[in-house]
Protein backbone atom coordinates (compact mmCIF):
# COMPACT_ATOMS: atom_id res chain seq x y z
CA UNK A 1 0.00 0.00 0.00
CA UNK A 2 1.18 3.38 -0.47
CA UNK A 3 0.60 6.55 1.19
CA UNK A 4 -0.58 9.58 0.08
CA UNK A 5 2.30 12.21 -0.48
CA UNK A 6 1.07 14.90 1.85
CA UNK A 7 1.16 18.40 0.26
CA UNK A 8 3.17 20.91 1.46
CA UNK A 9 0.81 24.06 2.68
CA UNK A 10 3.70 26.17 4.04
CA UNK A 11 2.56 28.60 6.75
CA UNK A 12 -1.17 28.13 5.59
CA UNK A 13 -2.12 25.00 7.91
CA UNK A 14 -5.15 22.71 6.95
CA UNK A 15 -7.26 23.95 3.62
CA UNK A 16 -10.09 26.28 4.66
CA UNK A 17 -13.31 24.51 3.87
CA UNK A 18 -16.04 26.47 6.38
CA UNK A 19 -16.85 28.59 3.14
CA UNK A 20 -17.74 25.33 1.11
CA UNK A 21 -20.47 24.48 3.88
CA UNK A 22 -22.56 27.65 3.33
CA UNK A 23 -24.33 26.24 0.14
CA UNK A 24 -24.79 22.71 1.29
CA UNK A 25 -26.61 23.90 4.44
CA UNK A 26 -28.83 26.51 2.55
CA UNK A 27 -29.91 24.04 0.25
CA UNK A 28 -30.73 21.63 3.05
CA UNK A 29 -33.08 24.69 4.87
CA UNK A 30 -33.99 25.49 1.83
CA UNK A 31 -35.35 21.69 0.70
CA UNK A 32 -37.02 21.94 4.36
CA UNK A 33 -38.92 25.08 4.13
CA UNK A 34 -40.39 23.91 0.35
CA UNK A 35 -41.40 20.43 1.92
CA UNK A 36 -43.56 22.64 4.52
CA UNK A 37 -45.13 24.83 1.67
CA UNK A 38 -45.89 22.31 -0.46
CA UNK A 39 -48.63 20.75 1.42
CA UNK A 40 -51.40 22.02 -0.44
CA UNK A 41 -50.35 21.05 -3.51
CA UNK A 42 -51.51 18.07 -5.78
CA UNK A 43 -50.47 14.77 -4.38
CA UNK A 44 -48.06 14.07 -7.98
CA UNK A 45 -46.15 17.09 -7.12
CA UNK A 46 -45.95 16.45 -3.60
CA UNK A 47 -43.85 13.03 -4.87
CA UNK A 48 -41.99 14.79 -7.30
CA UNK A 49 -40.71 17.24 -4.76
CA UNK A 50 -40.12 15.21 -1.98
CA UNK A 51 -37.76 12.88 -4.09
CA UNK A 52 -35.54 15.62 -5.11
CA UNK A 53 -35.39 17.27 -1.92
CA UNK A 54 -34.76 14.16 -0.44
CA UNK A 55 -31.75 13.30 -2.95
CA UNK A 56 -30.86 16.53 -2.36
CA UNK A 57 -30.71 16.77 1.17
CA UNK A 58 -28.80 13.20 0.77
CA UNK A 59 -26.27 14.39 -0.94
CA UNK A 60 -25.71 17.39 0.66
CA UNK A 61 -25.22 15.83 4.67
CA UNK A 62 -22.78 12.97 2.67
CA UNK A 63 -21.02 16.47 1.53
CA UNK A 64 -21.31 17.22 5.14
CA UNK A 65 -20.37 14.14 6.48
CA UNK A 66 -17.24 13.82 4.65
CA UNK A 67 -16.56 17.54 5.79
CA UNK A 68 -16.19 16.89 9.65
CA UNK A 69 -14.60 13.41 8.65
CA UNK A 70 -11.88 15.49 7.23
CA UNK A 71 -12.25 17.93 9.78
CA UNK A 72 -12.14 15.02 12.44
CA UNK A 73 -8.66 13.67 10.72
CA UNK A 74 -6.97 17.55 10.48
CA UNK A 75 -7.15 17.43 7.20
CA UNK A 76 -9.28 20.56 6.49
CA UNK A 77 -10.45 23.41 8.74
CA UNK A 78 -14.13 25.27 9.44
CA UNK A 79 -12.51 28.32 8.84
CA UNK A 80 -14.57 30.93 6.57
CA UNK A 81 -11.92 33.76 5.73
CA UNK A 82 -11.31 32.15 2.18
CA UNK A 83 -14.98 32.59 1.81
CA UNK A 84 -14.29 36.44 1.40
CA UNK A 85 -11.38 35.77 -0.39
CA UNK A 86 -10.36 37.74 -3.10
CA UNK A 87 -11.25 40.93 -1.16
CA UNK A 88 -11.40 42.50 -4.93
CA UNK A 89 -14.17 39.87 -5.89
CA UNK A 90 -16.37 41.59 -3.21
CA UNK A 91 -18.02 44.25 -5.45
CA UNK A 92 -19.32 41.66 -7.64
CA UNK A 93 -20.86 39.30 -5.09
CA UNK A 94 -22.53 41.75 -3.06
CA UNK A 95 -23.63 43.42 -6.69
CA UNK A 96 -25.09 39.55 -7.40
CA UNK A 97 -27.00 39.33 -4.29
CA UNK A 98 -28.53 42.99 -4.71
CA UNK A 99 -29.61 41.86 -8.49
CA UNK A 100 -30.83 38.59 -6.33
CA UNK A 101 -32.50 40.32 -3.90
CA UNK A 102 -34.02 42.81 -6.84
CA UNK A 103 -35.48 39.96 -9.04
CA UNK A 104 -37.07 38.95 -6.16
CA UNK A 105 -38.62 42.08 -5.14
CA UNK A 106 -39.47 43.21 -9.05
CA UNK A 107 -40.99 39.83 -10.78
CA UNK A 108 -44.41 40.29 -8.92
CA UNK A 109 -44.76 43.07 -10.93
CA UNK A 110 -42.66 42.71 -13.85
CA UNK A 111 -43.27 38.91 -14.54
CA UNK A 112 -41.15 36.50 -15.14
CA UNK A 113 -39.83 36.64 -18.10
CA UNK A 114 -38.45 40.53 -17.85
CA UNK A 115 -37.46 40.14 -14.48
CA UNK A 116 -35.44 37.18 -15.73
CA UNK A 117 -34.26 38.78 -18.69
CA UNK A 118 -32.92 41.60 -16.58
CA UNK A 119 -31.19 39.44 -13.66
CA UNK A 120 -29.50 36.99 -16.31
CA UNK A 121 -27.99 40.35 -18.33
CA UNK A 122 -27.50 42.23 -15.26
CA UNK A 123 -25.56 39.47 -13.75
CA UNK A 124 -23.42 37.91 -16.91
CA UNK A 125 -22.77 41.65 -17.49
CA UNK A 126 -21.12 42.03 -13.82
CA UNK A 127 -19.29 38.60 -14.21
CA UNK A 128 -17.48 39.86 -17.42
CA UNK A 129 -16.91 43.03 -16.55
CA UNK A 130 -19.18 43.80 -19.45
CA UNK A 131 -17.40 42.55 -22.65
CA UNK A 132 -19.86 40.61 -25.09
CA UNK A 133 -22.51 42.42 -24.11
CA UNK A 134 -24.54 41.77 -27.54
CA UNK A 135 -23.70 37.95 -26.95
CA UNK A 136 -24.59 38.63 -23.17
CA UNK A 137 -28.04 40.08 -24.36
CA UNK A 138 -28.36 37.18 -27.19
CA UNK A 139 -28.14 34.68 -24.54
CA UNK A 140 -30.29 35.90 -22.02
CA UNK A 141 -33.48 36.70 -23.99
CA UNK A 142 -32.82 32.82 -25.40
CA UNK A 143 -32.74 31.69 -21.96
CA UNK A 144 -35.75 33.82 -20.81
CA UNK A 145 -37.91 33.05 -24.00
CA UNK A 146 -36.94 29.29 -23.66
CA UNK A 147 -37.83 29.89 -19.57
CA UNK A 148 -41.65 31.26 -20.64
CA UNK A 149 -41.93 28.32 -23.33
CA UNK A 150 -41.09 25.62 -20.85
CA UNK A 151 -42.40 26.70 -17.36
CA UNK A 152 -45.05 28.89 -18.61
CA UNK A 153 -46.22 27.77 -21.62
CA UNK A 154 -45.89 24.08 -21.34
CA UNK A 155 -46.18 23.39 -18.16
CA UNK A 156 -48.69 26.06 -17.20
CA UNK A 157 -46.61 26.94 -13.91
CA UNK A 158 -48.11 30.11 -12.24
CA UNK A 159 -45.16 32.30 -12.38
CA UNK A 160 -45.52 36.02 -11.78
CA UNK A 161 -47.61 38.05 -15.04
CA UNK A 162 -46.09 40.84 -16.15
CA UNK A 163 -46.07 42.55 -20.00
CA UNK A 164 -44.26 39.82 -21.78
CA UNK A 165 -46.43 37.36 -20.61
CA UNK A 166 -49.43 39.14 -21.14
CA UNK A 167 -48.50 40.08 -24.57
CA UNK A 168 -47.68 36.43 -25.22
CA UNK A 169 -50.75 35.28 -23.68
CA UNK A 170 -52.85 36.86 -26.79
CA UNK A 171 -50.53 35.70 -29.19
CA UNK A 172 -50.05 31.98 -28.00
Amino acid sequence: MSEKPEVDRGDAGPKQVGGELVIPVAAILFSIYYFWTIQDIPWEAQVSALLVGSVLILLCLGFIIRTFLQKSRGEVSLQFSQLLEPIAFIPKRLTLLGLTLGYILVIPYAGFTLTTFAFLTAGMLTLSNGRKAGFILFLSALLSIGGYLLFIAAFKTRFPMGPVESALKGIL
